[in-house]
């Protein structure tokens, strides 16, 4: 609920009282549990950062084909950010203004280099095409990822392997039908 919060009015914007109120309890109640807001704020950024690193150690991610397990990370991430909703989306928008934020901010970075790292070994592999830069690649599918938290609405029935698979669709397969890239022969686009 604090993520929730958060998300609403801003980490800077949101008193214990708003967070009291928004959980029904007193502030005593919270301050019995956690130190503070920085408490709440640790504690949303880590559950989201600890789910996304568990699923770089699933066995989908750790065997096979480096393009195989970097789409087993992005439906991973996709199922993730579904489930965590909140938390991710307030992991996607801390900028640094604080320790706890600048040590999330670590941790996402050394997520984006797990997914380079399989970019470029999907490239020595052949699997992946080596006219594009590992770490731009990654940024724009995680980009794609990460947009997710701008319009996914629970409530409106799509479901996180219907979104994944349409991600991967598009990532890994592209845009074009088959009629469409059949027609474009040997003028790949611009």
């Amino acid at each position: 609920m604090a993520a929730r919060v958060f998300n609403e009015r801003g980490y800077d914007g949101t008193s214990m009282e708003d967070l009291a109120r928004a959980l029904g309890v007193t502030k005593s109640a919270i301050y019995h549990h956690v130190s503070g807001k920085t408490e709440l704020l640790r504690q949303s950024l880590e559950l989201a950062m600890d789910a996304l690193f568990a699923v770089t150690r699933e066995e989908g991610a750790t065997t096979g084909p480096a393009i195989d397990r970097l789409e087993h990370v992005m439906r991973g991430s996709v199922r993730v950010l579904v489930e965590e909703l909140p938390h991710v989306t307030l992991l996607l928008r801390v900028r640094g203004n604080t320790e706890v934020e600048k040590r999330a901010l670590e941790r996402r970075r050394r997520f984006d280099h797990l997914i380079a790292d399989l970019v470029r070994e999907g490239v020595v592999d052949g699997d992946i095409r080596d006219d594009v830069d590992p770490a731009v690649a990654s940024r724009l599918l995680f980009g794609m990822v990460n947009s997710i938290v701008e319009w996914y609405k629970p409530d409106r029935g799509l479901g996180c392997e219907e979104i994944a698979d349409t991600l991967a669709r598009i990532a890994f397969e592209g845009m074009r039908s088959s009629r469409t890239r059949n027609e474009a022969g040997d003028h790949p686009g611009p």
